[in-house]
């Protein structure tokens, strides 16, 4: 579909998901749905833009017809370059959502309440008194969950990471309630953490399981896996045997696309049973990760 397809008047609006790839992204299903629930004229797409051509079609989306964007890889630290970003964009370091604002390009990065507003819904108190938690991974999502984590007041994250160095970035960058592990650590620590969150793509489908013993984790502590394909990763089904409580990566998918939908269209959605019934039956049907 062209972008310009489907504009029929002035008030029609358009937004899209851009990535390289782009033809996994479940974000028009999400969208789409919210669209049609509150009768809008609009449309939500997918653009599969190489990073070559970022740049230039960025910097003409409203020619395009459109009035803002996700961004998904490997674009959201170019997003941030390219536009206007708000303090949590910056904060972070990457920008997922891209609206149109008084002639100006200006981003954010909604993967921070995403994951924080999955884990009030999946396990309400999870944050109460909660003194230490453990990240797996170093990469974009990981930034914004450790960003989040801090604004809610978590007086220890470990961040974990093959790479120790990159681990090491995130203490340079968030500061000093931060402590960089390197990988073999994490099982040593799992004992004194009350979350534990995968931020790979370690335990997707096609990838290699994550090798993390949540048998070491106290009987209290909450697992969450940014992983949502499977839904039920072997990680969260780990910790389902123990008894303990979980959040999927299809709710933290869910909930960081209602504020782009917000900024856009100037209505807040709902995430809902029905549509994330929606996904999930997308999801089952074995077409592949991502965002």
């Amino acid at each position: 579909m062209s972008p310009a397809a489907g504009i029929m008047n002035e008030d029609f609006r358009a937004a899209c998901v851009i990535g390289w790839p782009a033809g996994h992204s479940r974000s028009p299903l999400i969208h789409n749905y919210w669209i049609k629930q509150h009768g809008l004229a609009a449309e939500y797409r997918r653009e599969a833009v190489p990073p070559d051509k970022f740049a230039e079609f960025i910097a003409g989306l409203s020619e395009r017809g459109y009035i803002g964007a996700n961004v998904t890889l490997p674009h959201k630290e170019a997003a941030l370059a390219l536009s206007d970003p708000d303090d949590r964009a910056q904060a972070v370091g990457a920008a997922n959502t891209l609206w149109l604002e008084g002639g100006k390009l200006r981003s954010t990065n909604t993967d921070v309440e995403g994951f924080l507003e999955n884990l009030d819904a999946a396990t309400p108190g999870w944050g109460s008194g909660l003194q230490s938690a453990v990240v797996l991974g170093a990469g974009g999502a990981a930034r914004a969950i450790v960003f989040a984590l801090l604004n809610r007041g978590v007086e220890r994250v470990h961040v974990a990471n093959r790479t120790f160095e990159k681990a090491q970035s995130f203490r340079e960058r968030f500061g000093e309630r931060v402590h960089p592990v390197h990988w073999e650590e994490i099982n040593g620590l799992l004992a004194g953490a009350q979350l534990l969150v995968n931020a790979t793509s370690l335990g997707m489908s096609g990838q290699p399981e994550l090798d993390v013993n949540v048998e070491h984790l106290p009987e209290s502590a909450v697992v969450a896996d940014i992983v949502y394909a499977p839904l039920e990763t072997p990680l969260l089904a780990a910790a389902k045997k123990r008894g303990l409580r979980t959040a999927d990566g299809l709710g933290m998918l869910l909930h960081q696309a209602v504020r782009g939908f917000s900024l856009w269209f100037g209505i807040r959605p709902e995430v809902t049973a029905e549509l994330r019934n929606l996904v999930e039956a997308d999801l089952k049907q074995g077409a592949t990760a991502g965002r």
